[in-house]
Formats: C-alpha cells, structure tokens, sequence
C-alpha cells in the first residue's frame, strides 16, 4: 500500500509543477524564465527640458531588472544601462521628449526562453510620471 499513496502524491505533484500559471518557483522548467519588472520612483522626478535638450540621464529604481529589461518612455523603448537588478539608467534627450509636459514612464522585460511549460516569464512593470518642465 505504501507505494500506491507514493505514486500518487508524485502524480499530484508533477501535475502541479506542469499546470498553467503555477508559480515559476514550483516548476523546474522555469529556470530560463524571467521576473517582470517593478519600478519604485524615478531620479529626478521632475527634468527641465532645456536639460533634456542636452541629454540628461534619469535613474529608474525597482526591481527585477535584467541586461535586456528596456525604459519605456511614453510608447518609445529605450536601451538601458543595468547599474543592478534594483536601478537602471537611461539617457532622455528632445528626440524622445518633444517638450513641458507629463511622461509616462515603464519598464519592460522581453520573455525568456520559457516556453509554453507553464511558466511566467518578462512583462510590463506599472507606469511613473516624469514631469518636464
């Protein structure tokens, strides 16, 4: 009988690591996955845009930040310095912020090599606004 109840809770256990939407810390396959990021504030959080002429860099404090997670500023992706999984920085200039005003700003990570194995993987964080004056 004892190994009737084993073979059983392994059954449920490999169904539960193999459903869809388990979390990525369950499932052994999710080891490529990559966490969606998470932003926290913005430095500065307000620019001049006579300074945004010149280029002028803005950090994004979060987490989960990886080598391809990207600053999304309004619909514009821009290329990121990863400074560490907690702060990236980014180089604004007039050609992505046109003048004064409120931007949207968000961090994306592209999916990994996750596959369709139940897996989470990159995402959209939520937006900040960056205030230009």
């Amino acid at each position: 009988m004892p190994s009737r109840t084993c073979a059983l809770s392994l059954a449920a256990l490999l169904a539960l690591l193999f459903l869809p939407g388990c979390g990525n810390t369950l499932n052994p396959l999710c080891g490529s996955a990559r966490p969606a990021p998470l932003i926290g504030s913005l430095s500065p959080s307000t620019m001049a845009f006579a300074d945004l002429q010149q280029g002028d860099t803005l950090i994004v404090n979060g987490s989960h930040f990886v080598s391809s997670t990207q600053v999304v500023i309004n619909t514009t992706p821009l290329s990121a310095t990863v400074v560490s999984d907690h702060e990236l920085k980014v180089k604004l200039s007039s050609d992505v912020i046109s003048g004064p005003g409120t931007v949207k700003v968000s961090v994306v990570t592209p999916s990994g090599n996750a596959g369709d194995v139940g897996c989470t993987s990159g995402g959209t964080s939520s937006v900040l606004s960056l205030t230009v004056n």
